[in-house]
């Protein structure tokens, strides 16, 4: 393998607007302008990568394309005084495999502004396998920590628990001696969940129930929420006095059918969370958290091995709802 051809799946789009996926190879004269190339070490399969693999319009537009909203590896060319030839890197977010070809190729190219250093405490593995999931988890409980969720403050709801966000949640809170509840549809997880950390499961039925009403029990000392739509709503109904919800997803709805009672009458705080946009240096001192004080030994339970020859079928069960944890892809598998 030279520095210049590479491997990568390839998303194409027909007539008939059908996006067929390959392994092909491609040279590096194809990849975008941008001031680092970089060898791809590790990216790992998130909910959005299967929306760009599949044609979603707000996702990606241009075609033939490589999904990829993470990589980590090592820089081979850098046209920036802030990376040197051999630095360890990180790149999440901003367009990376959405319009600019991704991780999952062996080679990205990329403005210098959207890579950090990698941190001492991480590495090219470990870092992808919290990926953009494990980022978003991390960044929704600092954003609830700083509005004043704290351990004493009452349990804290994570739905979607067994995603890739949903899973890192759970056993981040449970390091950092919250009482976890993880909202479910997965009857038959529950061990995995337990094995995180999660002191209580929730089913999906009990998240949903009491749609009609305009407030519910004060339970929740804080939220974690991948899914939106009545779950989401239904939760920030549940929150404690003065607790927040951080709201980072959409798996269920984009839509949230909701009062302004638990906002006027509870005192309460819906969070929003972005983590492509979010500027460099937020991100760098969210990885700096996660490679020191919030570190999680053990990530390997969350792991499905992936390869570029895989990953295709995971896109489809990760669509489907059938990925549990977090799919590492090695594209030198």
């Amino acid at each position: 393998m030279t520095v210049e051809g590479f491997r990568a799946l390839c998303v194409d789009r027909t007539e008939d607007r059908r996006y067929p996926r390959s392994v092909v190879e491609r040279n590096v004269a194809d990849l975008p302008e941008g001031d680092l190339l970089i060898d791809v070490a590790y990216s790992s399969l998130n909910y959005k990568d299967a929306l760009s693999a599949t044609g979603n319009p707000g996702v990606t537009r241009n075609f033939p394309h490589t999904p990829g909203i993470d990589a980590a590896g090592t820089v081979l060319e850098s046209a920036s005084e802030g990376f040197s030839p051999g630095t360890e890197v990180i790149v999440i977010g901003f367009d990376l495999g959405m319009n600019t070809a991704g991780g999952f190729g062996q080679r990205i190219r990329v403005p210098a502004g959207w890579a950090v250093a990698m941190p001492d405490g991480l590495d090219v593995r470990s870092s992808m396998i919290l990926g953009t999931a494990g980022f978003t988890a991390a960044l929704c409980i600092d954003k609830l920590e700083q509005q004043g969720m704290t351990t004493e403050g009452g349990p804290v709801l994570v739905t979607g628990s067994t995603g890739g966000v949903g899973s890192v949640a759970v056993k981040l809170l449970a390091k950092l001696g919250y009482e976890v509840h993880a909202g479910t549809g997965k009857a038959d997880r529950h061990d995995y969940l337990r094995d995180l950390g999660a002191a209580a499961m929730v089913a999906r039925e009990d998240l949903l129930a009491g749609a009609e009403r305009p407030l519910g029990r004060e339970t929740w000392g804080g939220v974690v929420d991948t899914v939106g739509g009545q779950i989401l709503v239904n939760a920030v109904k549940s929150l404690r006095y003065g607790a927040s919800a951080a709201a980072c997803g959409l798996v269920a709805s984009p839509e949230i059918p909701a009062t302004v009672f638990p906002f006027i009458l509870r005192h309460v705080n819906l969070l929003g969370i972005d983590s492509v946009e979010l500027p460099v240096a937020d991100k760098a001192r969210i990885w700096e958290k996660l490679a020191g004080p919030w570190k999680l030994d053990g990530l390997e339970q969350l792991v499905e091995p992936l390869t570029l020859d895989t990953v295709s079928e995971a896109i489809d069960r990760i669509l489907a709802g059938d990925m549990v944890g977090r799919g590492l892809v090695d594209p030198n598998g």
